[in-house]
């Protein structure tokens, strides 16, 4: 496990207390320890203006912020204080949404979030690969619905879109009671109830733990459901919209998608891509056997962490290829160092989101990565991390 350090010498409390429990499959429950995360930071959000939570999360945000302008991203006709943000899945309900900034995150992805609340698929359905820095997970979109959502968000008091010190996305995906021929509507109940609150909404169509909702995925569907979205009112300004992809397209399909992408944001009713969600590709692990006695190959589920780095750099590099620039791109999957988020970066992505690394390696990871950005600013003669989008400069020792 790479053990981040501050000030060269000793470990973060995190890798000192929590890394020992996440350096063993047989570790604490992973899913548990999510929760009783969250929990903690749900009580902060909510308290953050009484002192003593206001007091430590102050602590928190100059240990972990890295304030600079040339991290800073302008993309999706928004401003983002650093490119870098935590990737869906973590925060499903947006519990946390008032305090994401202080952990350092430009922006963070809350979700996703159902037009309808639901359990998520049976336990056990979370699983650390300890070794391989990676994750199995078939959660099941298990979320409190986008209605609960919503009044949560505003039971935090937000400053309103455009105003906060880390932007929000609002992630939504189709509830499984519904049923395939009616997805449309059910994206478009979230997404009423959902994007007057967020700085930008990304459909997710991509998760493989919820039957069928990849088939979304294809040009007709996708324009469809797309086409829906944008004839929704909406009492407010209408937010950027993303997509978020499968890494296990073919090749023709993501040429597929990207001429879609290009054709809608033309229109003006796709902001940006997200590449990629969790993998049904074993990549060379199918062997290797889970806490179930069953082996990765038996066990149902998307893969994160390191080992699907290559092909998540693979889809980027694709999709940059066809829409250069003109359709912004974020990239996430298996992004764990600077060197991992440089790579991204000059391989076409305007944006980056962490979240298996940053599990493994704690909240030190984000000024980390933003510190060997602003190095490799240095190294290459660039004045910001937006001219470094799509060169494909090396990373620099």
């Amino acid at each position: 496990m790479v053990t981040p350090v501050i000030g060269g010498h000793h470990p973060h409390p995190y890798q000192r207390f929590i890394g020992p429990l996440l350096a063993r499959d047989d570790g604490p429950d992973p899913e548990l320890m999510s929760q009783l995360s969250l929990q903690v930071l749900a009580w902060a959000a909510r308290g953050r203006r009484w002192p003593p939570w206001r007091g430590l999360l102050a602590s928190t945000t100059a240990v972990l912020q890295r304030r600079d302008p040339r991290l800073q991203q302008h993309c999706l006709g928004l401003t983002f204080p650093n490119l870098l943000g935590l990737a869906a899945g973590f925060d499903k309900n947006g519990v946390a949404a008032a305090i994401w900034h202080c952990f350092g995150f430009g922006f963070a992805e809350l979700g996703t979030m159902t037009a309808l609340p639901q359990r998520g698929n049976p336990r056990p359905r979370l699983f650390r690969l300890a070794a391989e820095q990676a994750a199995l997970n078939r959660m099941g979109f298990n979320n409190q619905g986008s209605l609960r959502a919503a009044t949560g968000l505003r039971e935090q008091q937000l400053p309103p879109p455009g105003q906060r010190p880390a932007l929000l996305g609002l992630n939504i995906g189709k509830s499984r009671a519904t049923p395939m021929a009616a997805a449309v509507e059910d994206y478009a109940v979230s997404y009423g109830r959902l994007a007057p609150l967020a700085d930008y909404v990304v459909i997710n169509v991509s998760s493989p733990n919820t039957p069928g909702l990849r088939e979304l995925q294809s040009v007709e569907a996708l324009r469809q459901l797309i086409g829906r979205l944008q004839a929704t009112p909406l009492p407010t300004p209408r937010p950027p919209l993303l997509v978020k992809l499968a890494p296990d397209l073919t090749d023709d399909q993501l040429l597929e998608l990207a001429e879609l992408a290009l054709d809608l944001h033309r229109q003006g009713w796709l902001a940006g891509i997200i590449a990629n969600n969790t993998s049904l590709d074993r990549h060379g692990l199918g062997a290797r056997r889970l806490m179930t006695g069953r082996t990765l190959a038996e066990e149902a589920g998307g893969l994160s962490g390191a080992p699907i780095r290559a092909r998540s750099l693979a889809v980027l590099r694709q999709l940059w290829r066809r829409v250069g620039g003109r359709v912004p791109l974020v990239g996430v999957g298996g992004i764990d160092s600077p060197q991992a988020a440089w790579e991204r970066l000059a391989a076409g992505a305007s944006l980056l989101q962490l979240y298996t690394g940053w599990i493994y390696q704690g909240p030190q990871l984000v000024p980390v990565v933003l510190e060997g950005l602003l190095k490799q600013l240095d190294a290459h003669g660039l004045n910001s991390v937006a001219d470094g989008v799509g060169t494909e400069l090396p990373w620099l020792s």
